[in-house]
């Protein structure tokens, strides 16, 4: 065989890229086929368990330090005006005896759902504290050597009650594991403006003339469901003089999927009259959405994402403090989707730093929200090296506990050196006018 040698480091990484592909080689209706609730994109919930290896560390290293951002656990549905959107549109065609035997079941259902909701608008559920013990209880035993006895645990969350919940929930479960920890938790607005920050400039201008063209010509064919109307109304034609088609059919599917996230009938009832299809096309329309909201979308300046610059350089900044530290533990931090989403899209993992201005491409090229920002997700940054006198510190990401890529050069994949991503991510700060 002649021809050019291909280095052994460029066979690693390619077989390192390709096993993360065929393990995501499902397509988005299949993934809605088995698991219903990933159509809901951020109401998506979080993995019972996670069977992921880890690639073992470079020899010599360890693990020393890790830096975290998590989203609360599964919750309530934050508003009742999700709920009652659907709810009102059905009590006034039963109040005009316009509902089939099946809309009548469907009903009784929703008067259900909004009796177990009432009072406890997005409140952490029992389902999502769980969650978060899990998570607690698999991070401290996968990296024992952080979590040492004596260690120091740092966990900040945002004001919000199922954030500091969630916050509880993690810290005391790795006491469980490991009683000896030195955990402290604060909630406190003081630290809001880069846990939570909401940029209300690139807020307001998310929805560009050009962005509302392209998602409504996206939106065109995606929407509304005139079989569910004649399965729930008898008069179809008649109820839609106050029935909205679109917004019937899109809101009680989110208040179905809403469901799984509840201790209450988490195999919910509303699920049987829909369709993977049905799933499937509102996963779309809301994908495109939240891509606008928060990713790097041409159509409205490709900044969304600086949303979360605050927070990366708290994170790098934090992390540049703790390196100089023989045993610096871990620093927790819980907050919210519309935090995480924006910053896995400005750092640029597993490629959500994706910018175009075609709707069509993000599926076709794997930005898919619900991949992210589950009930429950996180972003852990995991940190090597031999000993305090180690100058090239290694580190990895974990996207909801499974290793993720970055887009910067690496001759130990999935382990980055930290000078690297530091000098990346300042540089792509400073570039932010």
């Amino acid at each position: 065989m002649t021809g050019k040698k291909i280095p052994y480091l460029t066979v690693i990484l390619f077989i390192f890229h390709l096993s993360l592909f065929t393990s995501t080689a499902q397509t988005v209706k299949e993934l809605i086929q088995k698991m219903p609730s990933y159509a809901s994109c951020n109401y998506h919930t979080y993995p019972d368990s996670i069977t992921t290896q880890l690639t073992p560390a470079p020899k010599g290293k360890k693990p020393f330090y890790i830096s975290h951002y998590g989203r609360h656990g599964s919750r309530y549905i934050s508003s009742r005006i999700g709920y009652d959107i659907p709810y009102m549109m059905m009590i006034h065609a039963d109040s005009l005896d316009e509902l089939t035997p099946v809309g009548h079941q469907i009903l009784r259902e929703m008067n259900s759902i909004m009796h177990d909701t009432e009072g406890r608008w997005g409140e952490l559920t029992g389902y999502g504290k769980r969650q978060q013990q899990m998570l607690g209880r698999r991070m401290a035993e996968r990296f024992p050597e952080v979590f040492c006895p004596g260690a120091n645990v740092k966990a900040i969350s945002t004001i919000v009650p199922r954030c500091i919940e969630s916050m509880g929930s993690f810290a005391m479960e790795m006491l469980q594991v490991c009683p000896q920890l030195n955990i402290t938790m604060q909630a406190s607005k003081r630290t809001q403006w880069y846990m939570n920050h909401q940029d209300q400039k690139l807020r307001r201008n998310f929805m560009t003339p050009e962005a509302r063209k392209a998602l409504d010509a996206y939106k065109a064919t995606r929407m509304g469901n005139t079989r569910l109307m004649e399965l729930i109304f008898k008069n179809p034609d008649i109820v839609k003089e106050f029935v909205n088609e679109e917004d019937f059919s899109y809101y009680l599917m989110k208040m179905g999927l809403f469901q799984l996230n509840t201790s209450y009938n988490r195999n919910s009832n509303l699920m049987q009259y829909f369709h993977t299809n049905d799933f499937y096309l509102m996963w779309q329309v809301d994908n495109a959405y939240w891509y606008l909201q928060h990713g790097a979308c041409k159509l409205n300046g490709g900044n969304q994402p600086y949303s979360q610059r605050y927070l990366l350089r708290q994170l790098i900044a934090d992390a540049d403090s703790c390196l100089r530290l023989e045993h610096p533990g871990a620093q927790l931090r819980f907050g919210h989707e519309t935090v995480l989403l924006p910053l896995v899209c400005l750092i640029g993992i597993n490629g959500y730093d994706l910018a175009t201005d075609n709707l069509n491409d993000l599926e076709e090229k794997g930005w898919w929200c619900s991949n992210v920002f589950p009930m429950g997700s996180n972003l852990q940054f995991i940190f090597y090296r031999s000993d305090i006198r180690d100058d090239d510190v290694l580190f990895k990401v974990l996207l909801n506990e499974e290793e993720a890529t970055l887009p910067i050069k690496t001759d130990v994949a999935p382990y980055y050196h930290w000078n690297d991503f530091r000098q990346f991510c300042l540089e792509k700060l400073a570039s932010y006018k």
